[in-house]
């Protein structure tokens, strides 16, 4: 009996001493290779699909909406969230139901959130709409399901009469309607719009 129970506790000593000495001998054989390295971290770059001077085309029932140019049109289907980015410049043009230029728009960046519907633009954006007027501003949140545009930051819009600033801003998608959040400094009214 005693036998037995001295094989028992050799036989477990070896199977629970064999696969440690095994991790040991592994773990200090590992070492980063750079190569290795460099390969998961480009690996990102290695699925997005590019494209330069792309022209995207919008259309509602046969009717054109809105065309939009990019520079450089970068596709990333396995990020998450999946995006588009256009990292080299915008410009996209609003149209009316007659094809006449409703406004326009121009950035330096935007980023495509295809699944949200949401479209981040950054840097240098200014939007011209049909009457003159003029937005500038550097960072606006596009949602195409709501047709709206948005944006927390400083804005300044110019008109044939006024120039206005503030923060944040809501506007519909071709800047024919806007209106900012928190005005800042003097702002010009009509007579007419002035309660009694």
């Amino acid at each position: 009996m005693i036998k037995q129970y001295k094989y028992c506790l050799s036989q477990i000593t070896r199977t629970v001493t064999l696969p440690g000495i095994l991790f040991l001998v592994l773990f200090a054989a590992c070492k980063n290779d750079p190569k290795e390295i460099d390969a998961l971290v480009t690996k990102g770059a290695q699925q997005e699909d590019k494209a330069e001077e792309v022209t995207i085309l919008y259309s509602d029932n046969g009717h054109m909406k809105m065309r939009l140019f990019a520079k450089e049109f970068v596709k990333n289907d396995v990020a998450k969230p999946p995006y588009t980015d256009m990292r080299k410049g915008i410009r996209v043009e609003f149209y009316d139901d007659s094809m006449n230029v409703e406004s326009t728009l121009t950035a330096r960046y935007a980023r495509y959130y295809e699944k949200q519907g949401n479209i981040l633009i950054r840097d240098s954006i200014v939007i011209v709409n049909k009457k003159g007027e003029k937005l500038n501003t550097e960072e606006l949140v596009w949602n195409q399901s709501a047709k709206k545009l948005f944006t927390e930051k400083f804005v300044k819009i110019t008109t044939a009469s006024q120039v206005m600033y503030g923060d944040g801003l809501e506007a519909n998608e071709d800047f024919t309607w806007y209106r900012i959040l928190n005005p800042k400094g003097i702002v010009s009214v009509n007579k007419s719009e002035m309660p009694e």
